[in-house]
Protein backbone atom coordinates (compact mmCIF):
# COMPACT_ATOMS: atom_id res chain seq x y z
CA UNK A 1 0.00 0.00 0.00
CA UNK A 2 1.28 3.41 -0.70
CA UNK A 3 2.37 5.89 2.00
CA UNK A 4 -0.39 8.65 2.29
CA UNK A 5 0.77 11.98 2.44
CA UNK A 6 1.29 14.32 5.35
CA UNK A 7 2.32 16.93 6.91
CA UNK A 8 3.61 15.96 10.63
CA UNK A 9 4.08 17.13 13.94
CA UNK A 10 3.72 13.93 15.63
CA UNK A 11 6.08 14.43 19.03
CA UNK A 12 6.49 18.08 18.82
CA UNK A 13 3.60 18.18 22.40
CA UNK A 14 3.34 16.82 25.49
CA UNK A 15 0.33 14.98 25.73
CA UNK A 16 -0.42 15.35 28.90
CA UNK A 17 -0.27 18.88 29.24
CA UNK A 18 0.16 20.33 25.91
CA UNK A 19 3.67 22.00 26.23
CA UNK A 20 5.89 22.75 23.90
CA UNK A 21 8.98 19.94 22.99
CA UNK A 22 10.25 20.88 19.90
CA UNK A 23 10.23 24.04 18.18
CA UNK A 24 10.71 22.58 14.44
CA UNK A 25 7.71 23.80 11.84
CA UNK A 26 6.38 20.52 10.44
CA UNK A 27 8.24 17.88 8.56
CA UNK A 28 6.65 15.91 5.41
CA UNK A 29 5.94 12.21 4.51
CA UNK A 30 6.72 11.00 2.16
CA UNK A 31 9.05 14.04 0.97
CA UNK A 32 8.99 12.98 -2.37
CA UNK A 33 5.25 12.86 -2.76
CA UNK A 34 5.24 16.71 -1.77
CA UNK A 35 7.29 17.49 -4.51
CA UNK A 36 4.67 15.86 -6.71
CA UNK A 37 1.96 18.36 -4.96
CA UNK A 38 3.92 21.24 -6.45
CA UNK A 39 1.50 23.24 -9.32
CA UNK A 40 -1.63 21.08 -8.86
CA UNK A 41 -4.55 23.12 -9.38
CA UNK A 42 -5.85 22.37 -5.52
CA UNK A 43 -5.21 20.35 -2.85
CA UNK A 44 -7.40 19.28 0.25
CA UNK A 45 -5.72 18.85 4.02
CA UNK A 46 -7.57 16.70 6.03
CA UNK A 47 -7.23 17.73 9.67
CA UNK A 48 -8.59 14.82 12.14
CA UNK A 49 -9.73 15.47 16.01
CA UNK A 50 -8.81 14.38 19.27
CA UNK A 51 -8.20 10.47 20.46
CA UNK A 52 -6.20 10.01 17.20
CA UNK A 53 -2.64 8.44 16.94
CA UNK A 54 -0.81 8.33 13.72
CA UNK A 55 -2.48 5.31 12.61
CA UNK A 56 -6.20 7.34 13.18
CA UNK A 57 -4.74 10.52 11.27
CA UNK A 58 -4.17 8.03 8.34
CA UNK A 59 -7.50 6.25 8.33
CA UNK A 60 -9.42 9.89 8.47
CA UNK A 61 -7.35 11.09 5.02
CA UNK A 62 -8.18 7.84 3.32
CA UNK A 63 -11.76 7.82 4.47
CA UNK A 64 -12.29 11.89 2.96
CA UNK A 65 -10.15 10.63 0.07
CA UNK A 66 -12.19 7.85 -0.83
CA UNK A 67 -15.54 9.94 -0.12
CA UNK A 68 -14.09 13.06 -2.01
CA UNK A 69 -13.53 11.12 -5.18
CA UNK A 70 -17.03 9.43 -5.38
CA UNK A 71 -18.82 12.94 -4.57
CA UNK A 72 -16.42 13.43 -8.12
CA UNK A 73 -13.32 15.56 -6.72
CA UNK A 74 -10.27 14.58 -8.43
CA UNK A 75 -7.10 16.26 -6.34
CA UNK A 76 -5.20 15.26 -4.11
CA UNK A 77 -6.08 14.79 -0.81
CA UNK A 78 -3.38 14.84 2.03
CA UNK A 79 -3.23 14.52 5.94
CA UNK A 80 -2.53 17.03 8.62
CA UNK A 81 -1.41 14.72 11.94
CA UNK A 82 -0.67 16.07 15.08
CA UNK A 83 -0.36 15.02 18.88
CA UNK A 84 -4.41 14.66 19.20
CA UNK A 85 -3.82 11.14 21.25
CA UNK A 86 -4.24 13.15 24.71
CA UNK A 87 -2.88 10.99 27.79
CA UNK A 88 -6.41 9.77 29.55
CA UNK A 89 -8.58 10.63 26.68
CA UNK A 90 -10.18 7.58 26.58
CA UNK A 91 -11.41 7.74 30.45
CA UNK A 92 -14.02 9.50 31.72
CA UNK A 93 -12.20 11.24 35.00
CA UNK A 94 -9.65 12.54 32.57
CA UNK A 95 -12.08 13.98 29.91
CA UNK A 96 -11.58 17.06 31.02
CA UNK A 97 -7.73 17.51 31.53
CA UNK A 98 -7.29 15.33 28.46
CA UNK A 99 -9.95 17.67 26.10
CA UNK A 100 -7.80 20.82 27.40
CA UNK A 101 -4.39 19.10 26.67
CA UNK A 102 -6.09 18.68 23.35
CA UNK A 103 -6.94 22.28 22.90
CA UNK A 104 -3.77 23.64 24.32
CA UNK A 105 -2.09 21.74 20.91
CA UNK A 106 -4.88 22.38 18.73
CA UNK A 107 -4.14 25.90 19.00
CA UNK A 108 -0.35 25.40 18.98
CA UNK A 109 -0.97 23.60 15.59
CA UNK A 110 -1.91 27.30 14.31
CA UNK A 111 1.84 28.03 13.70
CA UNK A 112 2.66 24.77 12.28
CA UNK A 113 0.12 23.92 9.84
CA UNK A 114 -0.12 27.86 8.74
CA UNK A 115 3.92 27.97 8.23
CA UNK A 116 3.12 24.78 5.80
CA UNK A 117 0.53 26.72 3.85
CA UNK A 118 3.10 29.63 3.79
CA UNK A 119 6.07 28.05 2.64
CA UNK A 120 4.07 25.81 0.34
CA UNK A 121 2.41 28.66 -1.63
CA UNK A 122 5.83 30.32 -2.07
CA UNK A 123 6.89 26.74 -4.63
CA UNK A 124 3.36 26.77 -6.30
CA UNK A 125 1.37 29.97 -5.73
CA UNK A 126 -1.37 29.03 -7.95
CA UNK A 127 -2.52 26.10 -6.09
CA UNK A 128 -6.31 26.03 -4.45
CA UNK A 129 -6.17 25.02 -0.97
CA UNK A 130 -8.94 23.47 0.73
CA UNK A 131 -9.16 22.48 4.63
CA UNK A 132 -11.32 20.03 6.18
CA UNK A 133 -11.77 20.26 9.86
CA UNK A 134 -13.21 16.92 12.14
CA UNK A 135 -14.21 17.92 15.96
CA UNK A 136 -10.88 19.31 17.56
CA UNK A 137 -9.52 19.62 13.82
CA UNK A 138 -11.90 23.19 13.55
CA UNK A 139 -9.48 24.50 16.36
CA UNK A 140 -6.33 23.38 14.78
CA UNK A 141 -7.96 25.37 11.20
CA UNK A 142 -9.52 28.48 13.27
CA UNK A 143 -5.81 29.60 15.21
CA UNK A 144 -3.91 28.47 11.40
CA UNK A 145 -6.26 31.16 9.85
CA UNK A 146 -5.27 33.74 13.38
CA UNK A 147 -1.47 33.02 12.47
CA UNK A 148 -1.99 33.60 8.79
CA UNK A 149 -3.54 36.90 9.91
CA UNK A 150 -0.86 38.54 11.29
CA UNK A 151 0.08 39.12 7.12
CA UNK A 152 -1.54 41.14 4.86
CA UNK A 153 -0.04 39.41 1.89
CA UNK A 154 -1.78 35.73 2.90
CA UNK A 155 -5.46 37.38 2.44
CA UNK A 156 -7.48 34.95 0.39
CA UNK A 157 -4.12 32.27 0.97
CA UNK A 158 -6.75 29.19 2.17
CA UNK A 159 -9.87 28.44 -0.52
CA UNK A 160 -12.58 27.55 1.78
CA UNK A 161 -12.77 25.59 5.32
CA UNK A 162 -14.86 22.81 5.79
CA UNK A 163 -15.98 22.10 9.38
CA UNK A 164 -17.66 18.80 10.54
CA UNK A 165 -18.51 18.04 13.99
CA UNK A 166 -16.74 21.15 14.87
CA UNK A 167 -15.91 22.02 18.32
CA UNK A 168 -14.78 25.46 18.42
CA UNK A 169 -18.25 27.91 19.96
CA UNK A 170 -21.14 29.15 18.10
CA UNK A 171 -19.96 32.66 18.13
CA UNK A 172 -17.11 32.11 16.15
CA UNK A 173 -18.10 33.11 12.45
CA UNK A 174 -20.11 36.32 13.90
CA UNK A 175 -17.31 37.45 16.57
CA UNK A 176 -15.48 40.37 15.75
CA UNK A 177 -12.16 39.27 15.84
CA UNK A 178 -12.71 35.52 14.29
CA UNK A 179 -15.23 36.59 11.57
CA UNK A 180 -12.78 39.06 10.24
CA UNK A 181 -10.04 36.32 9.97
CA UNK A 182 -12.35 34.13 8.69
CA UNK A 183 -13.93 36.70 6.10
CA UNK A 184 -9.96 37.95 5.26
CA UNK A 185 -7.93 34.76 5.33
CA UNK A 186 -10.74 32.53 3.08
CA UNK A 187 -10.83 33.30 -0.44
CA UNK A 188 -14.40 31.47 -1.03
CA UNK A 189 -16.45 29.58 1.69
CA UNK A 190 -16.41 28.49 4.95
CA UNK A 191 -19.15 25.78 4.96
CA UNK A 192 -19.89 24.76 8.46
CA UNK A 193 -21.60 20.77 8.82
CA UNK A 194 -23.52 21.20 12.27
CA UNK A 195 -25.90 17.71 13.84
CA UNK A 196 -27.79 18.62 16.63
CA UNK A 197 -28.12 14.99 17.44
CA UNK A 198 -24.11 14.47 17.79
CA UNK A 199 -23.49 13.33 21.00
CA UNK A 200 -20.09 14.12 22.24
CA UNK A 201 -21.21 17.84 21.07
CA UNK A 202 -24.37 17.19 23.02
CA UNK A 203 -22.28 15.94 26.27
CA UNK A 204 -19.61 18.47 25.97
CA UNK A 205 -21.73 21.07 26.12
CA UNK A 206 -24.33 20.30 28.96
CA UNK A 207 -20.74 19.28 30.86
CA UNK A 208 -19.63 22.98 30.00
CA UNK A 209 -16.58 21.36 28.50
CA UNK A 210 -17.20 23.21 25.10
CA UNK A 211 -19.60 26.51 25.59
CA UNK A 212 -21.75 25.95 22.47
CA UNK A 213 -20.00 24.08 19.74
CA UNK A 214 -20.77 25.34 16.37
CA UNK A 215 -20.97 21.61 14.96
CA UNK A 216 -23.86 21.38 17.54
CA UNK A 217 -26.36 23.52 16.22
CA UNK A 218 -24.82 26.05 14.11
CA UNK A 219 -24.06 29.72 14.11
CA UNK A 220 -26.27 31.31 16.47
CA UNK A 221 -25.82 35.00 15.30
CA UNK A 222 -25.49 36.93 12.23
CA UNK A 223 -22.26 34.81 10.41
CA UNK A 224 -20.00 36.69 8.28
CA UNK A 225 -20.75 36.51 4.37
CA UNK A 226 -18.57 33.94 3.07
CA UNK A 227 -20.22 31.68 6.29
CA UNK A 228 -22.72 29.10 5.39
CA UNK A 229 -24.02 26.09 7.43
CA UNK A 230 -25.19 22.14 6.11
CA UNK A 231 -27.52 20.43 8.79
CA UNK A 232 -26.31 16.73 8.79
CA UNK A 233 -27.50 13.47 10.31
CA UNK A 234 -24.77 11.70 11.08
CA UNK A 235 -24.89 7.95 13.07
CA UNK A 236 -22.82 9.57 16.04
CA UNK A 237 -19.89 11.84 16.42
CA UNK A 238 -16.91 10.01 14.33
CA UNK A 239 -16.02 11.41 11.08
CA UNK A 240 -16.47 7.98 9.08
CA UNK A 241 -20.23 8.59 10.03
CA UNK A 242 -20.52 12.59 9.08
CA UNK A 243 -18.18 11.98 5.85
CA UNK A 244 -21.11 9.27 5.05
CA UNK A 245 -23.61 11.27 5.35
CA UNK A 246 -21.93 14.49 3.02
CA UNK A 247 -23.53 14.99 -0.47
CA UNK A 248 -21.47 17.11 -2.22
CA UNK A 249 -17.98 18.48 -2.58
CA UNK A 250 -16.26 21.19 -2.53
Amino acid sequence: MKPVARISTRGYYNLLDGKTLKKNSYYLYPKQDFKKLIDSKELTIMIHGLRNDNAGAIAKVILAKNKLKKLGYSYPVIGYSYDSNTTGAHLMKYAKRSLMAGQIIAKKNGRNLGKFIEDFKVNSPNTKIRLIGHSLGSQVILSTLEYLSKKKNNFGIVEAVYFFGASITNDVPSSKKYGKILQNIVNKKIVNHYAPSDEVLGWADKEKFVNGPLGLNGSTEKPVSKYRQKLLKPKNHRFASYIAVLNSFP
